[in-house]
């Protein structure tokens, strides 16, 4: 794998550690601790989908030429766990164990096919798309997560 691949599969780890944690509260019906765990859960998801949005993708459109391939389909699919995040913070602010059940499920479900998709097909076209120019654009995909 290459620098782009690695690091970005730790952060999908990071991303799903924390849904985890988050999801243990959330089964033992423990609401405060469930908060604090969803909030850290979703600051992180909603910085990984910002920095492949904003940085990562748009660098290999532009160096494959390639915008309505597979960053298009990654592009959506992050739409709809947005969208899932969401529910999942309602549910858990209306205190709705089932609810929150049904949406974590979906989302992990959603989660896990995006992330091999990513980890298996799109990290690797990237790493060798982008060549010598994948240390300058880790070093700003760093930066930003800093």
């Amino acid at each position: 794998m290459g620098g782009i691949s690695d690091y970005m599969t730790r952060d999908h780890a990071e991303c799903d550690e924390r849904f985890a944690r988050a999801e243990e509260a959330a089964q033992a019906r423990d609401w405060e601790a469930l908060a604090g765990k969803l909030d850290a859960f979703v600051e992180m998801a909603r910085r990984h989908f910002d920095l492949e949005e904003s940085l990562l993708f748009p660098a290999f459109e532009q160096r494959t030429g390639m915008s309505a391939g597979p960053t298009q389909i990654m592009r959506s699919e992050h739409e709809q766990m947005r969208e899932l995040i969401e529910s999942l913070v309602g549910a858990a602010a209306a205190r709705d164990a089932d609810g929150y059940a049904g949406f974590a499920e979906t989302l992990l479900l959603m989660m896990q096919q995006h992330n091999l998709k990513e980890e298996q097909v799109l990290y690797p076209m990237i790493d060798a798309a982008l060549g010598a120019d994948e240390e300058a654009l880790l070093e700003r995909m760093q930066g930003a997560h800093a």
